[in-house]
């Protein structure tokens, strides 16, 4: 630090040595080189257009004439640029070589350092101020000050543009300082408590929950086309092709529950009409052995009915105190399904015993007549046991109809929503679907059958009015079933994924099956065997008609059981045409439709 050229000495020691006020005003570091009046105006024009930027005082010496800028710092401004922060140094050499020059040339060195604290563009831009090294003094006085007061000013005017050393993000720095968290709490130690109080008010919460609270539209996600088309299926579309497709299968039933009244006897009497009119028996064909067997299984089970006396079965279900009707009604309608189920098995092994022993040769006769008595004792018995159980439960369903403790309604409701919770929450696929239908066609079909009998008890016993009360309880049974098949059916599409076309082509088998349309595929047939309904109805019916006959001879009175037969014989062949015929010609329609259809989708 103490290097020492051609004579020159260095600012530092210029400025501890002792100067006298001439050369404190000649050589200090803050004084300026002599200006002119226009170097003092042009400076305070460059100083006015800067901006951020003060320019320093100047003190005018009266005797001298000469000028001292002095920097300042003031106020809050230049608190980044104090003279403590700037470290700087001049060096000004003088050389009086000529005599005519009363003041000496200077050669200005300034070096310019910034503490870098806070803001890193200053502290950049005044290194490269400093680092531009010495300016040289030109031949005039004026305009080496001029271009050391015009670099002074610069400088200054770039160190305070916020551009330059951030400034103005020291400020915004300080501005969001108050967003410092730990400081703000420290300043509102008592902010939670209000807030939680604010919290705990209920007007508060209220509003709260009525402007910004949860509601379904947060939990349940919006619904679309597909969706609202499953709520009109599930509401509209599968309730209605269900239950048209129970009221034809319903008919169905009713068409062949005729046929076994009436086409049945009229073949039995023509066989014999024929075997003696030609008197040559032959064998008969399976279809004839087949009637044959039914009619057996008919006559004895009606047979059997005619022995049990209705009234002991009434009062001993009436009477019972812990087993409830509801309850027995519904062990007897498990039985009637299982009874269906093996009757079925029953009679097809009887039609295959008639057909073996209609198609064997001479030295087989007597183990195929055999076998064929051993099936049909088989079938007598099983139908004889489901005739039974549906008359119980025909028993049942009049005993709460004509008790008056509402025994009918809680009947109703447990029969029917245990259905729904057997059913509806259950794993189906189509086939079964198919099948449950067809379980549903045929209790419709039993029900019906009660109600005659439930009928027939009220025309032999009731005493006063009781049509309406009969015709209430009836309509209430009807509207419970087909409600309750409705639901049933409805949740079982929706639960299983079965659109509602599923139930139209279930009717379009069944279409086919009245018109004998699909002799190979059996097993989407509705299979119905009206035996065991039709020993109850006429179990039932035979009191009834027994009341119309006169009193008389015996002869008379078997003239008025023929009468009353060959009427009711055509009543019900009358009635078999009609349902026959409307059945085909619905049928033929709707298979045409559906092929239609069919057409115009491909």
């Amino acid at each position: 630090m103490s290097v020492r050229s051609g004579g020159r000495q260095l600012s530092f020691e210029l400025l501890a040595g002792d100067l006298t006020a001439d050369n404190a005003d000649d050589i200090s570091p803050r004084s300026l080189p002599d200006t002119t009046s226009d170097g003092q105006r042009r400076r305070r024009r460059r100083s006015k257009r800067k901006r951020g930027f003060r320019s320093p005082p100047i003190d005018e010496a009266a005797s001298e004439g000469e000028q001292e800028p002095c920097v300042e710092g003031g106020g809050d401004s230049a608190a980044a640029f104090r003279v403590p922060d700037l470290r700087s140094t001049a060096e000004t050499v003088c050389e009086g070589s000529d005599a005519e020059r009363s003041a000496a040339s200077c050669v200005t060195y300034v070096g310019v350092e910034l503490r870098q604290r806070s803001v890193s563009v200053g502290a950049r831009v005044l290194a490269a101020s400093a680092d531009d090294g010495t300016s040289s003094c030109g031949s005039s006085t004026r305009e080496s000050a001029a271009a050391a007061a015009a670099a002074v000013a610069d400088v200054a005017a770039m160190a305070w543009r916020p551009e330059a050393n951030g400034g103005m993000m020291k400020k915004k720095l300080e501005k969001e300082s108050s967003l410092d968290w730990e400081k703000y709490m420290k300043d509102n130690s008592n902010i939670l408590g209000e807030v939680e109080r604010l919290d705990n008010s209920p007007f508060r919460y209220f509003l709260g929950e009525l402007y910004g609270g949860s509601s379904l539209r947060s939990t349940i996600a919006v619904g679309n086309e597909k969706k609202r088309q499953r709520v009109y299926n599930t509401m509209f579309h599968v309730p209605w092709r269900c239950e048209r497709l129970i009221v034809a299968g319903f008919f169905v039933c009713l068409d062949s529950f005729l046929s076994l009244l009436t086409i049945m006897p009229a073949r039995i009497v023509i066989t014999i009409w024929r075997v003696l009119k030609t008197r040559k028996f032959r064998r008969p064909n399976a279809a004839d052995l087949s009637d044959y067997g039914c009619f057996v299984v008919l006559a004895l089970g009606v047979a059997s009915l005619q022995m049990i006396d209705i009234s002991l079965i009434y009062h001993v279900i009436r009477g019972q105190g812990t087993i409830k009707l509801y309850v027995v009604y519904n062990v007897l309608e498990i039985f009637d399904k299982l009874c269906q189920s093996f009757g079925e098995d029953v009679l097809q092994v009887l039609f295959n015993s008639a057909e073996g022993l209609s198609a064997c040769s001479a030295d087989n006769v007597t183990f195929e007549l055999m076998r064929f008595i051993l099936d049909e004792a088989i079938a007598v018995v099983a139908f004889v046991v489901h005739s039974f159980v549906l008359l119980a439960q025909a028993i049942t369903l009049s005993t709460c109809i004509i008790a008056h403790n509402n025994a009918l309604l809680a009947l109703l409701v447990s029969n029917n929503f245990a259905e729904i919770k057997s059913n509806v929450f259950k794993r189906v696929s189509k086939e079964n679907l198919h099948s449950l239908v067809y379980y549903d066609i045929i209790e419709r079909f039993h029900i019906t059958a009660f109600l005659l009998f439930v009928l027939a008890q009220n025309i032999l016993e009731a005493e006063g009015p009781w049509f309406d009360s009969f015709l209430t309880n009836a309509s209430l049974v009807f509207l419970c079933e087909v409600v309750i098949d409705a639901i049933k059916h409805s949740f079982l599409a929706k639960f299983n994924e079965i659109k509602p076309v599923a139930y139209s082509e279930f009717l379009e088998d069944l279409c086919k099956q009245i018109l004998n349309d699909k002799p190979d595929d059996h097993k989407k047939d509705l299979t119905f065997i009206p035996l065991a309904p039709a020993c109850v109805v006429i179990r039932v019916l035979t009191p009834v008609y027994a009341t119309l006959l006169p009193a008389g001879p015996f002869i008379w009175r078997i003239f008025w059981i023929l009468l009353w037969s060959i009427l009711t014989y055509f009543m019900l062949a009358i009635f078999k045409i009609i349902v026959g015929l409307i059945l085909r010609c619905l049928a033929n329609w709707y298979v045409n439709l559906r092929l239609t259809r069919k057409q115009h989708a491909d």
